[in-house]
């Protein structure tokens, strides 16, 4: 074993995974062709088809909480940022 992951961009996933998903070739001739691991193509195409759908939710109607729990976290770290400038400034202010 050489002990290094390849890393796949997201493009080349999905189409390996639409690939798996068509079943118009096998696992074992879809590996070959991309040389990936039967088990790794199995495992996209699983995130693909229990993802897919989310691609035909109406845009309109956004999970509110969801946002409002982002929105939260984001206003906690400006906050932090905040405080961390102004003990940054009395710091300095004080010469060390």
């Amino acid at each position: 074993m050489t002990g290094t992951k390849k890393r796949h961009s997201a493009a080349f996933k999905a189409r390996v995974a639409l690939e798996a998903a068509k079943q118009s070739r096998t696992l074992a001739e879809l590996s070959g062709a991309f040389r990936v691991h039967s088990v790794q193509i199995s495992k996209w195409k699983k995130q693909l088809l229990d993802g897919i759908e989310s691609l035909f939710r109406d845009g309109r109607h956004r999970d509110h909480d969801e946002s409002q729990a982002i929105q939260a976290e984001l206003y906690e770290q400006i906050g932090l940022t905040k405080m961390e400038v102004e003990w940054l400034k009395k710091k300095v202010a004080r010469g060390g």
